[in-house]
């Protein structure tokens, strides 16, 4: 709810992004899990629901460097590339680290431990895929059709209202 009210029509985007990420890694896991006998266990989902607060994180950076263009007073569509450009080295820098965190985590320990560190690895490479392939064009998109032209996105109202 509060990324209905926070971020307007760009929770469409965040929604469709979490069910893209789901699917990959389900289609991930699923074969998976009929090659190597791998089994989803409690530690696992608790490792894939640990990375969604990662994903969700990824396009929270993203929305706010597009809010602080907007607020600046650059176009939505002009604003899109150029914050995702900057955006993806932060996404990158956190992925890599919860990433590293699941590596540490995978060599140091046994047992379920280990089930939740691979999952989290898993999860987290997901969502630099994800962002980049997916959050990526559909913000782009968005932002170049009449739907998004002369509203406020983000709540900030945009170049194109303003001219």
């Amino acid at each position: 709810m509060f990324f209905f009210f926070y971020y307007r029509l760009l929770t469409i985007v965040v929604l469709s992004g979490l069910v893209v990420s789901g699917a990959l890694l389900w289609s991930v896991i699923s074969y998976i899990s009929r090659t190597n006998g791998l089994a989803l266990t409690l530690s696992g989902a608790a490792g894939i629901i640990v990375s969604i607060g990662v994903t969700v994180d990824s396009y929270v950076v993203f929305f706010e460097r597009l809010k602080d263009d907007l607020h600046a007073g650059k176009s939505l569509r002009g604003s899109a590339q150029r914050s995702f450009q900057a955006a993806f080295r932060t996404i990158l820098a956190a992925d890599a680290v919860s990433f590293l965190g699941a590596l540490v985590l995978w060599y140091l320990t046994v047992g379920s431990v280990r089930g939740f560190a691979f999952f989290l690895g898993l999860s987290t490479l997901s969502d630099v895929i994800v962002a980049y392939y997916f959050t990526r064009p559909a913000v782009l998109l968005l932002s170049r059709t009449k739907l998004m032209r002369g509203k406020k996105v983000l709540g900030v109202a945009t170049r194109e209202m303003t001219a």
